[in-house]
């Protein structure tokens, strides 16, 4: 009896700690509202799979101190339902491990279930078995296609709640997401559109999460769901289609993603900051990233086709983790500005007057609020000075200026203060052994699989690549049998019968589009014809065998299991078809780990049996399309590139979780055209050289990454020199013997340092124009 009293009190006390720590979620017109209250919220994305367990706590507490409140991530249907009915939530597919990570760490979640996720991912994150169920159509008013969708859906909310997650469970999620970006494609799918976006809605309603839902880029998104904006721009302009539904922008693209063959595309931390803050003057109140951290497209997850395997998108945090500056801190400043003004933005009326050449003043006011004003200046070309309230503010080109009391500036997205910090690779010196890789090698099997024997099945046709392999490996092999005969370019085939042997290979599976799943892949139907001189041979309806992968696929070498055997003499270089072995020591210390593949042809690396993604160093990026950016006006994701003809990807992120201290590790490599692995090498990731400026008065700060230090101060200058961080050049500007010496005590030997400009810095400059402001840079 005691027993069961003390049970009875536990489970009361239990069910009472739950209760204080949920949270209510809802919304109106003007925000979300959270416990009560109206919020402005700043979120980030950060798809766990294309980073790893080990990395999610860093990820998340550095989006912490940029000033999120909250996470956002796709859910990955084809990586938890590989098969049908067979799920894995294992690794860096453990969705519940990353919102726990994400709940320890104090911040909300945001959770886009879709199940479709476009997201530059494989097949749009829909699994490719999908095909094989009768009569379906994917993504709209079709029964199989929706009681596939609905059993996904529900699975996932289903782990969520029995982990107590959502927000009126004491857990992180705030928002959930149903489809994505429906109605870019809808009326593709005529009378079919609308009627799946309404049954979208009532499943998504009939899950009873109890926080709100929303749907991205669909204006006749029905009630309850909550209409949202995505796009570099625009979203300041965006009115949601219900006077109850707050105004979010789900995704504003911090950069781009990549295709093989083309350059780096970059999105400027003042242009980024610009769109932010206007939507923000413009009565928005949830405002996603996207990315916060791009990533990794690990094993074969790009999508595309030709995507890329980094993912870094030109992120705050870097594809390795490291705070992309000036990005992250200008931004980190940018939210805490915003945050000043919050009552006011939620709760206050809306005074807008504008004025000529593109200048906006924007008031927040009323009772119970301390007025909060934005200045804008949406000229791209000209500066601007407002006199507001008795007070004079100088506005930059495409700029808006933040005035949380509408008396100072404490913020303007053109004035950058953040440091810039240059990322660059370097060889482990620490460790001589980890510079060594110890080569052999093996060809791939052709035999069997080109010439068809022990193909699962033969057909009289040319069949579509992704119904044959199910996406259970890039390759697929093509062979038919004919009689003797002679190509053109004199390729002879022996007496009697021949194998004509075709590989097909895909490079990511279309993600976007209306019917995009639809997209063939392969040599589906043809024509293969064989030309002779005075007949031409159609050899599309012969009969053809399929095999699916390669041979060391299927004996699973990247494994690197004992009983495959592989050759050390006669090394070749070149050669198609090779499978390379190495061994290797990993790199000491924390930073982050890349293998530079310039040399190797195209394939897919792996190590230590872990995939490291699809390489292809050989593809260079096109030679036009870059020139000095300038970010002001209206942005593309070709506007601001670096990297004209450049190998489109050469270095490769290896995570220190794949790797093994003081032991051998294991690089393998699959060329399927011919490279050179003698050039391989592993390098680390650091900053090289940072450079930070502030005005008399200011305070200039400048740190280095994971344990670096200041190693030397190489310039100290009043005035803008000339030249670019990392390349700085005398002439222009005054060098500051002062300031030199006080930066150089101040901060040599220390990861981190902060100085504050007095007018005795620059004495030896003279008369500079006020407020005369110094640049520096140092070598970490």
């Amino acid at each position: 009896m005691e027993a069961s009293k003390y049970l009875f009190f536990l489970l009361i006390a239990s069910s009472l700690c739950c209760i204080a720590r949920s949270t209510t979620v809802s919304h109106d017109g003007r925000a979300l509202v959270i416990d009560g209250q109206r919020r402005i919220l700043f979120a980030g994305a950060i798809h766990y799979p294309r980073s790893t367990p080990e990395m999610w706590p860093d990820l998340i507490q550095k989006s912490k101190e940029g000033g999120l409140d909250a996470i956002e991530t796709y859910v990955f249907w084809n990586g938890h339902e590989p098969r049908r009915r067979e799920y894995y939530f294992g690794g860096n597919y453990d969705l519940i491990r990353f919102l726990k990570e994400v709940h320890n760490a104090g911040l909300y979640a945001i959770l886009r279930i879709g199940p479709y996720v476009c997201a530059e991912w494989n097949y749009g994150g829909l699994p490719v078995w999908l095909r094989q169920i009768p009569d379906i159509e994917l993504r709209t008013d079709n029964q199989p296609w929706k009681d596939e969708m609905q059993n996904f859906t529900t699975l996932i909310v289903d782990m969520v709640k029995q982990a107590g997650l959502f927000a009126t469970q004491g857990g992180p999620i705030i928002l959930a997401q149903i489809e994505n970006e429906f109605g870019n494609v809808e009326t593709s799918y005529g009378d079919a559109g609308p009627r799946y976006v309404n049954w979208c809605s009532q499943m998504a309603d009939s899950l009873s999460i109890d926080v709100p839902w929303i749907m991205c880029q669909q204006a006749d998104a029905p009630q309850p769901m909550i209409n949202t904006c995505n796009g570099f721009s625009g979203c300041d302009a965006f009115t949601p289609n219900n006077e109850n539904s707050p105004k979010i922008w789900t995704e504003n693209w911090t950069g781009w993603f990549k295709n093989w063959g083309s350059p780096d595309p970059h999105r400027p931390a003042e242009e980024l900051a610009f769109q932010v803050a206007r939507f923000f003057q413009t009565k928005g109140t949830l405002q996603n990233y996207y990315m916060y951290h791009g990533g990794t497209n690990f094993g074969r997850t790009s999508g595309g086709p030709y995507i890329i395997t980094s993912y870094d998108y030109d992120a705050p945090l870097d594809e390795y983790g490291y705070t992309r500056q000036p990005k992250w801190g200008h931004l980190k400043e940018l939210h805490a500005s915003i945050k000043l003004m919050e009552k006011a933005i939620t709760y206050g009326e809306v005074e807008e007057v504008n004025l000529d050449n593109g200048l906006t003043i924007t008031k927040y006011s009323g009772d119970g609020v301390n007025p909060a004003c934005f200045l804008s200046n949406q000229n791209s070309k000209l500066n601007a000075t407002i006199d507001y309230e008795g007070s004079t503010y100088f506005l930059p080109a495409w700029s808006v200026s933040i005035l949380p009391d509408c008396k100072s500036e404490v913020y303007n997205t053109a004035k950058v203060k953040t440091q810039t910090s240059l990322m660059v690779k370097k060889r482990n010196t620490a460790m001589e052994e980890s510079e060594v890789l110890y080569w052999s090698w093996r060809p791939e099997r052709l035999g069997t699989f080109a010439k068809g024997f022990g193909s699962p099945f033969t057909v009289n046709n040319l069949l579509e690549q992704k119904s044959v392999t199910l996406d259970e490996s890039d390759y697929l092999w093509y062979t038919t049998r004919q009689l003797n005969f002679t190509f053109e370019r004199k390729v002879w085939f022996n007496p009697g019968r021949n194998v004509i042997s075709l590989l097909s290979a895909t490079v990511g599976l279309q993600n976007y589009g209306a019917y995009y799943d639809l997209a063939p892949t392969g040599i589906v139907g043809g024509p293969v014809k064989l030309i002779g001189e005075n007949t031409t041979l159609d050899l599309s309806n012969c009969s053809w065998s399929y095999k699916i992968g390669l041979d060391g696929e299927v004996r699973r070498i990247h494994l690197d299991r004992r009983a495959v055997k592989w050759h050390s003499g006669m090394f070749p270089t070149n050669r198609p078809f090779t499978w390379y072995k190495a061994t290797f020591q990993a790199p000491l210390g924390s930073e982050a780990v890349v293998v530079d593949l310039l040399g190797m042809g195209k394939g897919t690396a792996w190590v230590n049996g872990n995939s490291i993604g699809r390489f292809w160093p050989s593809y260079t990026a096109s030679a036009d399309g870059c020139h000095e950016c300038d970010y002001r006006g209206t942005f593309s994701s070709n506007k601001c590139q670096t990297g004209c003809g450049e190998p489109s990807q050469r270095w490769y992120h290896v995570p220190r979780s794949f790797l093994k201290l003081g032991e051998p590790n294991t690089l393998m490599l699959f060329e399927e055209a011919g490279g050179n692995p003698l050039q391989v090498n592993f390098q680390t990731v650091t900053v090289g050289a940072a450079c930070a400026s502030a005005s008399e008065g200011d305070t200039l700060s400048l740190s280095c990454h994971r344990g670096r230090t200041i190693s030397s101060v190489d310039f100290a200058s009043f005035e803008e020199p000339e030249g670019t961080c990392g390349a700085f050049e005398g002439g222009k500007g005054c060098s500051s013997d002062e300031a030199f010496a006080v930066i150089k005590d101040s901060c040599l030997g220390k990861e981190s340092c902060s100085i504050e400009i007095t007018v005795e810095f620059g004495k030896s400059c003279g008369t500079l124009p006020s407020p005369r402001k110094l640049v520096v840079q140092v070598t970490c």
